[in-house]
């Protein structure tokens, strides 16, 4: 049997004892991936790096403690693990899944995927954990100076207005009308200027909607970065001709634009599909 821990908060323990861990985790990649499910962590000599992600979890679970739930699954269940940021994680089964973390010179920022619940029976002790353990925000990132963008701030966090007012964000605010932000680009394109442009589509790619007509052209801009960025704007964009543009820059030259479509495409899936799910 394998064992695994996962971090949970101290107020679902007996929901836990009583039902086991609902799958409520989204997987990432293709094949088990795209289950729901719950994400787990392989219990290692070492007690900092079996509890790892207690002080990131933390920042999402509010002020309340977390507790570690152990889980045992049997050898041959299948799993996928990976680093936190991978695209596809490689499928095993979860022997094979606490031997490769284990394996590792830093496996810091690893995570095992189990694409079911896991139930009553699975689950073998709820134990305290030191609530000072483990890193934030990424492995590493200690001594780094914290961002304050809208992707990485999370809203009500301990300490982020003071945060906020001490390193402000160039995009703190609500976004600067339809009318300007065409004005913006209208006066990029006939500077030559791809930075302005990549700075405007990142204001666009704020909204759910946008001028795609207007901004359908950049498909064709020499600089790969303008393209880049024009693919990552419209990604959550419910405009119709949104999959029409993404088509059009799979077959892009240069090989970061195929992969922001990529990872643009792959988002619209998981949307759609969680959307029909909720439905």
């Amino acid at each position: 049997m394998a064992t695994f821990v996962h971090l949970t908060p101290a107020d679902r323990v007996a929901r836990v004892r009583r039902n086991g861990i609902r799958a409520v985790g989204e997987g990432r990649g293709r094949g088990l991936g795209r289950a729901r499910g719950v994400y787990l962590f392989p219990v290692l000599p070492s007690y900092t790096l079996t509890h790892q992600w207690l002080r990131e979890l933390s920042r999402f679970h509010g002020s309340g403690e977390l507790v570690a739930v152990h889980v045992k699954l049997p050898d041959e269940e299948r799993v996928t693990v990976g680093r936190y940021n991978a695209r596809d994680p490689e499928e095993t089964t979860a022997a094979g899944a606490v031997g490769q973390v284990a394996g590792l010179e830093d496996p810091r920022g690893w995570e095992v995927f189990l694409p079911r619940a896991v139930t009553r029976g699975e689950v073998r002790a709820v134990r305290a954990v030191r609530q000072v353990n483990g890193w934030r925000y990424w492995p590493g990132a200690h001594g780094t100076t914290p961002c304050t963008c809208q992707g990485c701030r999370i809203r009500g966090e301990y300490g982020s207005r003071r945060l906020r007012e001490r390193r402000p964000h160039p995009f703190d605010g609500p976004p600067p009308a339809p009318r300007v932000l065409l004005g913006r680009i209208e006066a990029a394109e006939r500077a030559g200027d791809s930075a302005a442009l990549c700075a405007t589509l990142q204001w666009y790619g704020m909204r759910r909607r946008g001028p795609l007509e207007r901004l359908a052209r950049l498909t064709g801009h020499p600089d790969p970065t303008v393209r880049t960025a024009l693919v990552e704007a419209v990604a959550c964009w419910s405009t119709p001709g949104v999959d029409a543009l993404l088509a059009t820059l799979a077959g892009d030259p240069d090989g970061g634009v195929r992969e922001a479509v990529g990872d643009a495409c792959e988002e619209r899936e998981e949307r759609h599909l969680a959307s029909r799910e909720d439905a």
